[in-house]
């Protein structure tokens, strides 16, 4: 197994000023930091190393998007505008999206490292890849960033499979504790794109990612949304994914599976009320690696979205690495027995209500015929 590593320390120089989490800092706001700032992004990489992974990995050197790329799915007005605010003091892209000088350009870089990573699993450079990107990307809409998103980029990748790759097929498993709406916007009439999204309910943004947004037009039902109740743990999770998602994802039978990887469904996020721990991502990492072995010819690509405890999401981060890499370091997550003994861990009946309602949808999907870009 080779699996391929996206990283360039740019990623840790987009900034997001000095606010009070993600309250803007001003005469009634102490400044602080962030909550999207580059410590949790640089601990996931610098813990690969520590524990000796990284030698194990194939390094891929990501490329900037072009603007072409880029307006595949966001305006001209909004791109210049990021263009134009990046080369003076910075500004803000949207809701919750503030950025400083040069982040126009960390954006690109940002697409197009998820570019390079599915464009190496498609030349088999390697079997899957990870993309350990910032600033992330499944909140933002064509014409607007929201939520920490400057560029969709996982949708612009999608884009580029099918588009420049010709692939007939896509599917997009997002697993960030907020809703993947920009992502779900972009294909939501589109059947060559099969967009999942497993989400705290009605956490960000509010409203959106309902069960019963499933898709319009030709799309209808190629949209599946799993709004899990507050307090969800691994049980929950997993439950969701066996009876859910890879049922989906057979029956759409996709050429590649892309992962919006947010790790913000920990337990220790504070963003978010979920229970996750590192196990219950490598858990879930071993579901996807089995459906794409089934589906693509493990063909899988995982591109970085949230995560907002500097100090667990690299135990998280790493655990997922290790089973793409098919293997296993010496190196422990210290709070995931503390993590996993939290009351509530199992699947609850309330959760197991919302399975049950995606399970009907899951049932539902159908491959498409392929269509001729």
């Amino acid at each position: 197994m080779t699996t391929g590593f996206v990283w360039h320390e740019l990623y840790a120089w987009h900034d997001t000023g000095t606010g009070a989490w993600v309250i803007p800092a001003g005469l009634t706001v102490q400044p602080l930091g962030h909550l999207e700032n580059s410590e949790g992004k640089r601990r996931i990489r610098n813990l690969i190393e520590v524990s000796g992974l990284i030698d194990h990995l194939v390094m891929l050197k990501p490329r900037a998007a072009t603007e072409e790329e880029i307006l595949g799915l966001h305006t001209s007005e909004y791109v210049d505008r990021i263009r134009r605010e990046s080369s003076q003091l910075g500004g803000d892209a949207g809701e919750l999206t503030p950025f400083g000088p040069g982040s126009y350009d960390i954006a690109l870089l940002a697409v197009g490292g998820c570019i390079t990573a599915v464009d190496a699993v498609l030349d088999g450079k390697v079997d899957n890849a990870y993309a350990l990107v910032r600033p992330p990307g499944h909140h933002a809409e064509r014409d607007t960033g929201r939520g920490f998103c400057i560029f969709g980029n996982v949708a612009l990748t999608a884009i580029h499979a099918r588009q420049l790759r010709g692939l007939s097929r896509v599917a997009v498993v997002d697993w960030d504790v907020h809703h993947g709406n920009g992502t779900e916007h972009a294909f939501y009439d589109d059947p060559s794109v099969l967009t999942i999204s497993i989400h705290q309910d009605n956490n960000y943004p509010p409203n959106s990612g309902a069960i019963t947004d499933t898709g319009s037009g030709a799309g209808e039902g190629y949209n599946i949304n799993v709004p899990l109740p507050a307090g969800s743990g691994v049980g929950a999770y997993v439950a969701a994914f066996e009876r859910a998602v890879v049922p989906a994802l057979r029956a759409y039978q996709p050429e590649l599976i892309i992962i919006a990887s947010g790790l913000d469904a920990s337990a220790m996020d504070p963003l978010a009320s979920m229970m996750m721990t590192s196990d219950g991502y490598r858990k879930l990492t071993q579901l996807m690696l089995g459906v794409a072995d089934e589906v693509c010819a493990g063909r899988l690509v995982m591109c970085h979205e949230g995560g907002y405890s500097p100090a667990y999401v690299p135990y998280c981060g790493l655990a997922i690495m290790e089973e793409l890499a098919g293997m296993r370091t010496e190196l422990a997550d210290p709070l995931l027995d503390l993590l996993a003994s939290f009351g509530g861990q199992e699947l609850q009946p309330h959760q197991e209500a919302v399975i049950q309602e995606a399970m009907k949808l899951a049932a539902a999907v159908r491959a498409p015929a392929a269509r001729h870009t």
